[in-house]
């Protein structure tokens, strides 16, 4: 049920005050990823780059069926798999990494060891935090006043759009291309876990 509580009421009084939220986001965006990171890493030592015989539609795939279980968790209030919805939301991020790895040209049907797969994943993550930071100084942190639920549809259209591209050969007319769409992806899912973990700290 977290996902549909009402958020705290952003207001943007002053030039100081958004100034230190940005910066906030930044550190909590931080720690979001390393701890991504960390289960990338962990999963690379257990499996290999397994994961790298997949077509970014098999990706794409995987992260519509985490974000449909989390939409299912926020719908139904309950769940019989005693997970949460916070590693849903960790595997979009990495499955999302992982895409914008397979969509690199100059990576493609290259073996990468860990360091390798390790510097391209901060390489991206770095890239797609420059991304948000750009956007929030435009909009001005107002995903604060979003609900978790509609960073869940967020993806879910994402997804939709994604398959979309893929039908017409990436080949769009004025659309952003699925490597966009995936940084779009992966600060939604930082910003929902921010909001997940700020709702458990305000209780």
């Amino acid at each position: 049920m977290l996902a549909i509580v009402p958020p705290r009421l952003f207001l943007r009084s002053n030039k100081v005050n958004t100034i230190t939220l940005i910066n906030q986001t930044s550190e909590q965006f931080t720690g979001i990823i390393a701890q991504c990171r960390s289960i990338f890493q962990k999963k690379n030592h257990d499996y290999g780059p397994s994961w790298r015989i997949m077509r970014i539609s098999s990706i794409i795939d995987q992260i519509f069926i985490k974000a449909t279980r989390i939409r299912t968790i926020e719908e139904n209030g309950m769940q019989k798999i005693d997970e949460g919805v916070e590693p849903e939301w960790m595997g979009i991020i990495n499955y999302c990494v992982m895409g914008l790895i397979q969509l690199d040209a100059s990576l493609k049907d290259k073996e990468l060891n860990e360091e390798e797969l390790l510097a391209n994943y901060d390489s991206l993550v770095a890239q797609t935090k420059a991304l948000m930071e750009q956007k929030n100084h435009d909009y001005g942190e107002i995903w604060r006043s979003m609900l978790v639920s509609t960073f869940t549809d967020m993806l879910l259209m994402r997804v939709n759009r994604m398959h979309q591209i893929l039908q017409l050969d990436g080949q769009t007319k004025m659309s952003e291309g699925i490597d966009s769409n995936l940084m779009d992806m992966i600060n939604y899912s930082v910003f929902a876990l921010i909001r997940i973990e700020e709702s458990k700290q305000a209780k």
